[in-house]
């Protein structure tokens, strides 16, 4: 790894654990919670101890003032939920771009199993091998979904590894997967690729359930967490993201990490 590549992973992780918190929503959901006034959210989730901040490169402006020294990714491919098929995500900027709105490193979206695999794999292939050049780091979000993948399947972490191996296949840097619903199983993810293995947020739960998910999956060898919604729509960003990053950092429980951060445990 060369020397720019190696400094940038550094401002987007710590130690080779990363707190990411992705607020890319704008351009698949719109304005939704969290993302109208995205200044004050970016500042909350910075103070609470995100290691980084992942937005599509317009708002970048909105970025930089608010990230309290944190580090930020531009996401370069994207889709709507109102449109014809949400995984169909079209790229939506370069390298170029990204770096000249400052960006520490940039991600891409690939949905392994899709209809829509094909030309990820090639828009994923084309640019790292462009980011390569620049040193630039590239996170894959890489997820298994396609009409043939269960995720209620027994064998789902299957699927998710041959995922995350994909993208390590394709020249990445660091890679977020979809967690496969406990420890046990998702190490089978974490060890079919080198990568630093990140898990999402999914599916809104309570702040103890998401807490525990994040847990199971440092338990399991993950290398930390991507997590959007969970974070940047809670009522209280800056507690969650400390919540959250005292697990992936300090090694904490989900209980105390609760605790400490002033969140209510359930009984």
């Amino acid at each position: 790894m060369d020397t720019g590549k190696h400094a940038r992973l550094t401002r987007i992780g710590t130690d080779g654990q990363y707190v990411i918190v992705p607020m890319d929503h704008g351009i698949t959901m719109g304005a939704v919670k969290g993302l109208k006034d995205i200044e004050s959210t970016i500042d909350a989730v910075t103070r609470g101890g995100a290691d980084a901040v992942l937005t599509q490169r317009g708002i970048a402006d909105r970025v930089h003032p608010n990230k309290n020294d944190a580090g930020y990714i531009a996401h370069l491919n994207g889709s709507t939920t109102i449109g014809p098929d949400e995984n169909d995500k079209r790229t939506t900027g370069t390298v170029e771009d990204a770096l000249r709105v400052g960006a520490d490193a940039v991600s891409f979206h690939i949905n392994v199993g899709s209809t829509y695999e094909r030309e990820q794999i090639e828009e994923l292939s084309t640019l790292t091998s462009e980011a390569d050049r620049y040193g630039l780091p590239v996170l894959a979000m890489a997820y298994a979904r396609g009409p043939e993948i269960d995720p209620e399947a027994d064998d789902y972490n299957q699927a998710v590894g041959h995922a995350v191996r994909l993208a390590e296949e394709l020249g990445s840097d660091v890679v977020k997967t979809g967690y496969t619903g406990d420890a046990e199983s998702f190490q089978h993810v974490v060890e079919s690729t080198s990568l630093p293995v990140v898990i999402a947020g999914g599916s809104k739960g309570t702040d103890e359930e998401t807490l525990d998910m994040v847990r199971g999956a440092m338990d399991a060898g993950a290398a930390g967490i991507s997590m959007g919604r969970s974070i940047f729509q809670h009522d209280e960003p800056e507690k969650i993201t400390r919540a959250v990053s005292a697990v992936v950092h300090d090694d904490a429980d989900a209980v105390d990490a609760l605790r400490e951060a002033g969140l209510a445990v359930e009984a």
